[in-house]
């Protein structure tokens, strides 16, 4: 997974797989998704990524499944 973001429009994209783009859906006003030819989600645009996403901070954190 890739995460991009692009100052001079504000934008941030997600690359989620490197599979081609079949179509694009809009989620909402400033949000899309690309989904291949099986509908899997490509990639998430998010446009003005600072006030819809609350872009100021990124961070990752990979969850374990925890055994008893």
């Amino acid at each position: 997974m890739k995460v991009k973001y692009f100052n001079d429009t504000d934008t941030a994209l997600i690359e989620f797989a490197d599979r081609e783009v079949f179509e694009t859906r809009e989620i909402s006003e400033n949000i899309y998704i690309d989904v291949d030819a099986e509908g899997n989600i490509v990639n998430m645009t998010i446009e003005h990524a600072k006030s819809n996403a609350a872009l100021w901070e990124f961070s990752y954190e990979e969850m374990n499944k925890q055994t008893a």
